[in-house]
């Protein structure tokens, strides 16, 4: 087993879905041979426009035949392990180059900088975690992040990592995961529910909009960004229990099994359209949104 690198970038010709599979031709099967049962970070070129870098991390599962393509292969996602990082990093960091195992011995950037998939060295891994997670930030959460008290106090001591692996399972702790979600699609959608427009503020300064799932955890939804959307108490309660559901261009869906109509249609935005992220990547996936209205919306 080792760590790896796993380039995919927003416009792929492959059939890649970043939380569920990862497509790659024969020419790479040994490389990614050596990552299952093992942890990768996805890394998105330079040269794509408005690149995220190295933005999230994954676990490799198994690896399977492409079942349709010839000569191509899958490496498949072990479910729950995907996780978008709270802050992306840049090929090139303050302090120069964060993958310096691209080195080559005459310090200058390797060929293997260009390859598709690559190992990563523990350290290199760290630094990119620590970057992209901020474990400086990402302790526990504070009472009113999970609903029950924790023990701990806002201010906690830095939280120090023996081992590479340690990092791998305290991101797969589901308190920090639900944080680092709710991090990420409140950023996404500014702070303000998308049903209903509204971007409320309490006196603590804290946003009054969660981060909801639109194809739950527990039904096996992922914790990637176009799977989340920001909504406000009431929303988020009536679109886990099917009342409310969207479209694929973002209508906005209400059951007819409401029993006020009339202040459900007040409530939502004069639009009638969920409001979306800025990027197009950060948007509801269909496929997530189909699910919702077939599993979980009351027609």
């Amino acid at each position: 087993m080792g760590f790896g690198v796993f380039i995919h970038r927003q416009d792929s010709i492959y059939d890649d879905s970043p939380a569920e599979q990862y497509q790659f031709p024969s020419q790479y099967l040994r490389r990614v041979e050596a990552c299952v049962g093992d942890s990768i970070i996805y890394y998105e070129p330079s040269k794509v426009s408005e690149t995220r870098g190295y933005f999230a991390m994954a676990k490799v599962q198994e690896i399977i035949p492409d079942p349709v393509t010839a000569g191509m292969y899958l490496a498949l996602i072990e479910p729950g392990s995907y996780l978008d990082f709270v802050n992306p990093v840049p090929f090139n960091g303050p302090d120069g180059l964060v993958e310096r195992g691209l080195f080559n011995d005459q310090g200058r950037i390797s060929g293997r900088a260009q390859s598709a998939v690559r190992p990563i060295s523990p350290a290199d891994f760290n630094r990119i975690i620590d970057l992209g997670q901020d474990t400086s930030e990402l302790l526990l959460p504070r009472v009113d992040e999970v609903g029950t008290s924790t023990g701990f106090q806002d201010e906690q001591a830095p939280f120090e990592f023996e081992r590479s692996r340690d990092r791998v399972n305290y991101f797969g702790s589901r308190i920090v995961r639900d944080r680092i979600f709710r991090r990420i699609v409140l950023r996404a959608y500014d702070e303000r529910c998308a049903i209903t427009g509204l971007k409320l503020i309490n006196g603590r300064g804290r946003a009054e909009v969660s981060a909801a799932h639109i194809r739950p955890v527990e039904a096996s939804g992922p914790d990637v960004i176009n799977n989340g959307i920001a909504l406000s108490g009431t929303a988020h309660w009536m679109f886990d229990r099917g009342l409310i559901s969207l479209s694929d261009d973002l209508e906005i869906l209400i059951s007819r099994q409401v029993n006020d109509l009339d202040s459900v249609r007040a409530f939502i935005n004069k639009t009638r359209r969920a409001l979306p992220p800025g990027r197009q990547f950060e948007r509801p996936h269909p496929r997530f949104l189909q699910w919702h209205r077939e599993r979980c919306f009351k027609q």
